[in-house]
């Protein structure tokens, strides 16, 4: 499939293709979307009274989420050669035990455990009463009237969350598609957002808005939602290593 130039509109272009290819090839989209809204429902249950393991559960959860979607990349791939990839085909990629993903695996859990202990160090410090339960959190640091400490974990938050975010937005899928270490993937993934950062930067808050829709839904819209990131996560990519000459 022929890419497309990379522009501040590019990102609705990468959803629509995403959603082409769910539509094409629903019954794999839709198996990730039930798997990760079942765990991301186990997770809630466990936690919900435990504020700090709340958070961690989902933070770790959603920084790790781009290594889940690697069947769906398959899937897409599959789509742009004629091929019709079925679940088999995705739980022999699973298995296959790739080290490469494991190990980019075992770095994006590590991030998102840095990410918990500064948000509770943060939190710990500058709160003026104890945060126990997620209620704790949402009465005295969300709906507090002051600017301070929620402003400042958001920020905390999402320059913690940038990095990471460059180093998937093209590295994932390329380690799916190609046959390259880790560290050249990583490495083209940031090359990719220096060169087009407002595109990349809309990819960005475009999956957060996306990622919170289906939480704010009772995460039931990420059944559809995951898969619909994944697909077009990998139309992005296409679109982002287009001048590379590999297919």
């Amino acid at each position: 499939m022929p890419s497309s130039p990379v522009t501040l509109t590019s990102p609705a272009r990468w959803v629509a293709a995403g959603w082409a290819d769910l539509c094409r090839n629903p019954v794999p989209g839709l198996v990730h979307g039930l798997l990760v809204t079942a765990f991301g429902a186990w997770l809630l249950w466990i936690a919900r009274d435990r504020f700090w393991l709340l958070a961690g559960a989902f933070s770790g959860f959603l920084i790790v989420a781009p290594i889940l979607a690697t069947g769906l990349y398959a899937v897409s791939r599959g789509l742009e050669r004629g091929q019709r990839i079925g679940m088999a085909e995705v739980w022999a990629l699973w298995r296959s035990g790739d080290a490469r993903l494991v190990r980019f695996g075992l770095l994006l859990g590590l991030a998102g455990t840095g990410w918990v202990l500064t948000s509770a160090a943060l939190i710990t410090l500058w709160s003026p009463v104890p945060i126990h339960k997620p209620v704790d959190f949402l009465r005295h640091v969300v709906l507090v009237r002051e600017i301070g400490l929620f402003e400042v974990w958001l920020l905390l938050g999402a320059l913690l969350a940038a990095p990471v975010f460059a180093s998937t937005l093209v590295a994932l899928p390329m380690l799916v598609d190609r046959p390259v270490a880790v560290s050249a993937a990583v490495f083209r993934s940031w090359r990719a957002v220096a060169s087009h950062p407002g595109p990349a930067t809309l990819w960005a808050v475009c999956i957060a808005l996306l990622a919170g829709l289906g939480m704010a839904s009772g995460l039931l819209g990420l059944i559809v939602l995951i898969p619909l990131m994944g697909h077009a996560s990998w139309h992005a990519y296409r679109d982002l290593t287009a001048g590379d000459g590999q297919g």
